[in-house]
């Protein structure tokens, strides 16, 4: 006979996949009037607690069950917004849901200085 975690383990994993999946896109992509796509971008976080235990019995009782146990199971799903995928023409862009410090924005900012220089060398 299977022991009885076993089937909380199962029950709790198994509605856990149907709640969400790596494949899950939280929130749907936006056509902007400008013509650019926006996708959403988050952070998905799973927590997962399994426990349980045996019951010792001072007379066991006929009716008892073949492992007296006791159990329970739990699980947290946290979905925090992490930034906007910006799908424009040829160009991508990220753009964070937080305050960033100047040194990220700084660090944002290189592939676009970086592709200006380019086009300004390009053309003299």
């Amino acid at each position: 006979m299977e022991h009885p975690i076993s089937e909380l383990m199962q029950t709790a994993m198994s509605s856990m996949k149907d709640m969400v999946d790596v494949n899950t896109v939280v929130g749907h992509p936006v056509q902007a009037s400008s013509g650019s796509t926006i996708i959403p971008i988050s952070r998905v976080t799973f927590g997962y607690m399994t426990a349980g235990g045996d019951l010792l019995a001072d007379k066991p009782a006929k009716d008892a069950p073949d492992f007296p146990f006791a159990g329970g199971s739990g699980a947290g799903v946290s979905v925090q917004p992490v930034g906007f995928l910006v799908l424009s023409g040829d160009t991508v862009r990220m753009l964070p849901a937080t305050c960033s410090s100047v040194a990220d924005r700084v660090v944002d900012l290189i592939p676009t200085v970086v592709e200006d220089v380019k086009s300004f060398l390009t053309h003299q």
